[in-house]
This record gives C-alpha cells, sequence and structure tokens, in this order.
C-alpha cells in the first residue's frame, strides 16, 4: 500500500463503517440468461453471481451501515461524489464543482440527467432533505458525525447546545434545482472523501415522505438513482440487482443482473463455487492450505484493523491492569499466522503501518511502534496485580463474537490462549448474527467484544474518532479528557499539520499504550477464489463492492 501524507489525501482507503459479518461481495461468479434481441433472437445476459454471510442490516442512507450496507447503498445509489475502481475519488452526481479560496465554500454543479428510478431528477434539495435527516435527533445516523464539517453540523448534534436538533440552520443552501452549496467551519482538506460515504447520499424527499418509517424496509419503499435497482428482496435468503437503465452513466454499467445468495458458511461457499454457482469464494483458514496452490487462488491486504472491546462498565474491564493483561494475554502472531491464514497481519496498533505519512516524511507508527507487545509472563504480573486491586480471584467474562466460522476460530484461541496464561479467567464466547451483535454492543451488553473499523479517508483521525467519550461509536463507555481534546482539535484545525500529526500520535498511545482501551487484534486480509472469466471485480480497500465495472467473458 502506498504511503500518503496528512496534506495530500488524494487516495480515498474507502468508506467509514462499522464492520461487519458479510462484506456484500466477496464472492461473484458469471451466469448467462437469455432474453430477446432486437432481431427477435436471443442475446445472453451477463449475470453475476454472489455469495455473502447474511442478511442485509439497513438500506437507509442514514441508518446503522455495515460493510454489506454499504457495498448495497452504493450499487443502488449515488452521491456527489464515488470512489472509482482504482480506489480514487471521482465525480458522481456532481457534473463540475468550484471551492471558494479559503475552502470554506463548495458549490457542486449537479448532472441534470441523474433521475430516480421513479424518473425524477435527484435534485440539489433531495441532498438537503437527506442530510438533515441524518442529524435530526429523531433519525441521526452514527455515522453524522462525518458531517461535523459542514457549517451549524456539530452543534445541531450536541444536546447541550442552542442550535440542537435546528437541523434548518445547517450550512447548505440550494439556489436553483440543481446547484448545491455547502459552508464549512474550516478547510478541510479531504472533504470531497468525505462526500463518497453515504451518509452524504441524497434521497427522494417526496418519495421518502410519503414512506414514512416504512421507507427501505421494502423492494417497493425505495427509489434508486445508482447504476443498479434492488429488484427483488428475500429476507435472509437472497436479492437481487439489475442494472439501471436509467442510470446517467447507465453505457458504462457492464453487468445486467447481480444475483446473491446467503451462504452463512464457508464451507456452503466453498461448495457453490466449485458447482459453478458463484464465481468467488472467501477462503477461511482451513480452506487456504487447500487452495493456497489453486491458479485461481489470490490474497489481498485491507484498510481495517479488528480489535477486542472491553466494556468498562464491567466492574474488572474498569481496571486498567486487567485491561493491559488482556490485551497482551495472547498470540497475536500465531493467531494471524496459523489461524486466519490469509495475509491478514497480527496488530498491536489502530493505525496500521504504512497508512500515512507527516510533511517530513515520518511515518506514524515510527515514534511509538508496536503498542503493548509483552510476553505471557508480563501479561501474568499484571493480570494479578489487577486482581490483588479489584480484591478478587476469578474472572467471568462474555466474549460476544460474530458468527461466522473462522472468526469463531479466532475467538475460541483468544479464549484458550487468556484463559491459559491469566489464572482464574473464564470466558464464554457468545456467537451472534452481525445484526444482533450490533445491537449488543450499542447497548453496552457485553463484556468483552470483537469489532473493528475501517477508514473513510487516509488521515489516522478516522479511526481514532471511534473512540471519543460522546462518540456514536464509543461502545466499551471509555472515556480520557486528553485523548478527547486531542482527537477533537485533530477533527477541525489543519494550520499546524505536524503538530496535529504528534497530537494524533499521542492519542493513539493514550488510547492502547496507557488505558488498553481495546485489544488491537489484526490488520484483515482476505483470500479468495475468483473464476477467471470474471473481469473487472472491484474489491475496494475497505471491503465494500462496487459491480458496475465487472463484465463476463462468456
Amino acid at each position: 500500500m502506498k504511503k500518503k501524507s496528512l496534506w495530500f489525501y488524494m487516495m480515498i482507503f474507502g468508506s467509514l463503517v462499522l464492520l461487519a459479518g458479510c462484506y456484500g461481495g466477496e464472492s461473484t461468479q458469471e451466469s448467462a440468461k437469455s432474453g430477446d434481441s432486437p432481431t427477435g433472437g436471443k442475446e445472453e445476459e451477463s449475470v453475476l453471481h454472489l455469495a455473502v454471510a447474511g442478511e442485509i442490516p439497513t438500506l437507509k442512507t442514514n441508518g446503522a451501515m455495515d460493510g454489506l450496507s454499504q457495498t448495497m447503498i452504493q450499487n443502488i445509489f449515488e452521491g456527489l461524489f464515488r470512489i472509482d475502481a482504482d480506489d480514487k475519488v471521482s465525480e458522481g452526481l456532481v457534473e463540475t464543482y468550484d471551492v471558494s479560496e479559503d475552502g470554506l465554500k463548495y458549490t457542486f454543479h449537479l448532472r441534470e440527467d441523474a433521475l430516480w428510478s421513479n424518473g425524477e431528477p435527484t435534485k440539489a434539495t433531495d441532498f438537503i432533505y437527506a442530510w438533515k435527516k441524518a442529524l435530526h435527533p429523531d433519525t441521526v445516523s452514527p455515522h453524522a458525525y462525518l458531517m461535523d464539517a459542514v457549517k451549524g453540523a456539530a452543534d445541531i448534534q450536541n444536546p447541550e447546545h442552542d442550535m440542537y436538533g435546528k437541523v434548518d440552520e445547517l450550512g447548505v443552501t440550494a439556489p436553483n434545482d440543481f446547484t448545491l452549496e455547502v459552508e464549512l467551519n474550516n478547510d478541510v482538506p479531504y472533504f470531497t472523501e468525505l462526500l463518497t460515504n453515504p451518509v452524504f447520499y441524497p434521497q427522494n424527499e417526496k418519495f421518502a415522505e410519503e414512506q414514512q418509517d416504512n421507507y427501505a424496509l421494502e423492494v417497493e419503499n425505495l427509489v434508486f438513482n445508482g447504476p443498479f435497482t434492488l429488484d427483488s428482496w428475500d429476507h435472509d435468503q437472497k436479492w437481487t440487482l439489475k442494472k439501471n437503465e436509467d442510470y446517467w452513466n447507465a453505457e458504462d454499467v457492464k453487468v445486467d443482473e447481480v444475483n446473491f445468495k446467503v451462504a452463512k458458511d464457508t464451507s456452503t461457499e466453498v461448495n457453490l463455487y466449485e458447482t459453478d454457482t458463484i464465481d468467488v469464494a472467501n477462503l477461511s483458514s482451513e480452506f487456504v492450505d487447500v487452495y493456497k496452490d489453486h491458479e485461481e487462488y489470490t490474497t489481498s491486504l485491507k484498510s481495517e484493523v479488528y480489535f477486542l472491546r472491553m466494556n468498562q462498565k464491567n466492574e474488572f474491564l474498569s481496571n486498567t491492569n486487567i485491561r493491559k493483561a488482556i490485551d497482551m494475554g495472547w498470540d497475536k502472531e500465531q493467531a494471524a499466522e496459523s489461524i486466519l491464514k490469509n495475509g491478514s497481519k497480527p496488530a498491536y496498533w489502530l493505525v496500521f503501518p504504512d497508512f500515512v505519512e507527516s510533511q517530513d516524511g515520518e511515518e506514524f507508527r515510527e515514534r511509538y511502534g508496536d503498542l503493548n507487545k509483552g510476553t505471557a509472563e508480563e501479561a501474568k504480573e499484571l493480570w494479578n496485580k489487577g486482581l490483588e486491586e479489584l480484591g478478587v480471584t476469578e474472572v467471568k467474562l462474555d466474549f460476544l463474537s460474530y458468527d461466522d466460522g473462522q472468526r469463531k476460530s479466532v475467538a475460541e484461541y483468544m479464549k484458550n490462549q487468556l484463559e491459559t496464561n491469566l489464572p482464574g479467567l473464564s470466558i464464554t464466547i457468545n456467537q451472534q448474527p452481525n445484526k444482533q451483535k450490533l445491537a449488543l454492543e450499542d447497548a453496552l451488553d457485553y463484556d468483552l467484544s470483537y469489532s473493528g473499523w475501517r477508514n473513510d479517508v487516509a488521515d489516522p483521525v478516522e479511526f481514532l474518532s471511534v473512540f471519543l467519550s460522546d462518540g456514536a461509536y464509543n461502545w466499551q463507555a471509555f472515556k480520557n479528557d486528553q485523548y478527547d481534546k486531542n482527537v477533537k482539535q485533530a477533527m477541525v484545525d489543519f494550520t499546524d499539520l505536524d503538530k496535529r500529526f504528534a497530537e494524533l500520535q499521542d492519542a493513539e498511545q493514550i488510547l492502547i499504550g496507557e488505558e488498553a482501551a481495546i485489544s488491537p487484534m489484526y490488520q484483515a486480509g482476505s483470500a479468495r477464489l475468483i473464476k477467471p472469466h470474471v473481469k473487472g471485480f472491484t474489491a475496494h480497500a475497505n471491503s465494500t463492492y462496487s459491480y458496475q465495472w465487472v463484465t463476463i467473458d462468456n
């Protein structure tokens, strides 16, 4: 992965969203279906068949999106900008745009031929409507904090501010149907990258208001303006996308149909691949050894990091030494190399190596390196100290995990390691489908949780802002005033980039090195099989997928 500097921001690494149990598209395939040709004969339609691990949690742009949700949303809707096949930011519904000299005002001129599937044009007011909905207390998005750069957005979200809930104060206006003006609080170098996130996508105001609470729950409760439409949706079983013939750039959408089948375990997925039912199969560790020499086998490293959340509302996990012992008390190299075996790298950090550099060329990891990297003996010493501070000899913890086989194996490995290395610890694994798992995390109804994050832009703040004490995803009750100060300052102040860089390094050191608020696990890799007749399958670095560039070599 190419290093990027904080001031450059030319390459986006994907949309910020909570990591899920499935990623909507790490499996693909071609199938030939017949249709009527203009001459009355039959022509082959190109159909891509995919397997996913579970149900779509939401199709609302202001919803709690996981990787699968975001994948679906960015294929059936389009915003001002989108991620292209090379992971670069490119114009979506924006035809041209202007930026004021001070960087505080953006004027976007929209494509007038960008239609919703009900025939109505996508208007500037559709963006304003969706953005206000994402900020309103009654419909607030978990991703609304990404809007903080927009004038008024942070105050609208703050219950203690006079502007709380006053969405009409947001700094966005529509001089006409196809012009959107946006005022910012500060000059944000990566603002157009932020706009690729679905929380900034439009909603057809008239249609959404007619649907009310039913909006986006079923096919009939949606209209589309992206490369595809959702044609059918059999919940928890299968669904189908079809090429949107009214999409403004329909001529560049090469595949006619994308079919999704839910396959909750890797063995089922591999069987579907081997029987030519799907074209790409994601491989868990037990299948890597079988297929690693296969000509259709490939691996890649993603811009996502998994970590163990430790809920500090738990009486045991409120103790810093207990948390540090848990972070240090298991072998991360062994987990990555012998359990995952898919190119994943062991993590002692949240901001992964080769992600970002300072203006002077300092790599982010250079200053603090690996955090809390110790031995089992050191972990045991911290553990015993924590037990003494708590006045206990035994600790029982619930470990919330995903319900897929590979991550179950990692969770079981961690349980065994921690129970062996930390005397008196007993862990019970609680596997849940992703939607239920997210709900339990959100309610802080867990002790330990297998979680993860991927970034929206090439900036450490995209990882570190997750753990702000008043953030939407602070699902472990962590609070540190200096951490909050450093990260919040970095979110709005770009005047001294060297100082900003150092303060973000300090923030990560506080989060992991001092507080052990999380236990980093691994930077995710992926191993898959893909049929050679599938071309242009776009797997973004952030674990979302775009299907419009897929072609099938019949």
